[in-house]
C-alpha cells in the first residue's frame, strides 16, 4: 500500500495529459506513516500466511489500515497499540476466511505445509502425529501469533515482541505455554527429552 491508496481516485478532466485529483488528497499523520512504514512487511507476510496470495493480503491489509487510520488518534494514546492493531489485522484475516467458507492457506498450502512439518522437529513432534495444523488454529490468540512468527515466518523473539508490544521473555512464555498446549492436544508423553537436556 502507499499514499496513492489512502487518498481519493484521480479521474476528472485531464489537465496537460494527466488526470486530475477529484478532491486534494488529505495529509497523513506522520506518526501513522512511520507506524506504516515500520509493520506493512509483517502485515503482508501475516495475511498472505493465512490467505494464501499476495493479492487478497494486499486487499485486506488496504482495509486494516484504513481502519487503523480512523481510530489513530485513540489507538495513541492506547498503551497496547501494538496489540491492538495485531487483533484488528487477525480480525480481517479471520473474518475474511469466514466469509468465503475456507480454512487458512497455511492449511492446505505445499510451502507452508512444509513448513508445518519442518518445525515438528525444532518443536520436538512426532513426524507421525497428526492433527498438529488444527492444533495449532485452537491455540489462544498469542499463543497462535507467537507460533505462527516464530516458526512460520522466522521471525526472531526480539522482533515479535516488538510487533506484539510485549516483553522477549513474555514472547518466549506464550511460545513454551503453546508447545505445552500442542503436547497435550496431540496426546504426546510430558517426558520427551528436550534439547539440551540429559546431554
Amino acid at each position: 500500500m502507499n499514499d496513492d491508496h489512502l487518498l481519493e481516485s484521480y479521474g476528472g478532466p485531464s489537465f496537460a495529459g494527466r488526470p486530475q485529483p477529484l478532491h486534494e488528497p488529505l495529509p497523513l499523520p506522520l506518526d501513522f506513516e512511520a507506524y506504516y512504514l515500520g509493520h506493512q512487511e509483517f502485515f503482508h507476510s501475516f495475511a498472505e500466511l493465512h490467505l494464501g496470495n499476495r493479492h487478497e493480503a494486499e486487499e485486506t491489509v488496504h482495509q486494516v489500515f484504513l481502519e487503523i487510520l480512523a481510530g489513530w488518534e485513540g489507538l495513541l494514546q492506547d498503551t497496547d497499540l501494538e496489540q491492538r492493531t495485531l487483533a484488528v489485522l487477525s480480525r480481517h484475516v479471520r473474518e475474511r476466511l469466514e466469509r468465503e467458507q475456507r480454512p487458512p492457506a497455511f492449511v492446505i498450502s505445499g510451502p507452508i505445509a512444509q513448513t508445518l512439518r519442518a518445525i515438528r522437529s525444532e518443536m520436538e513432534i512426532a513426524q507421525g502425529t497428526s492433527g498438529l495444523y488444527e492444533a495449532i488454529l485452537e491455540l489462544p490468540t498469542r499463543q497462535f501469533t507467537v507460533i505462527v512468527l516464530k516458526h512460520l515466518l522466522g521471525y526472531p523473539t526480539a522482533r515479535i515482541a516488538r510487533f506484539m508490544g510485549l516483553d522477549p521473555r513474555t514472547v518466549d512464555y506464550h511460545g513454551r505455554k503453546a508447545k505445552e498446549r500442542l503436547r497435550i492436544r496431540l496426546g504426546l508423553p510430558s517426558d520427551i527429552p528436550r534439547k539440551g537436556q540429559g546431554q
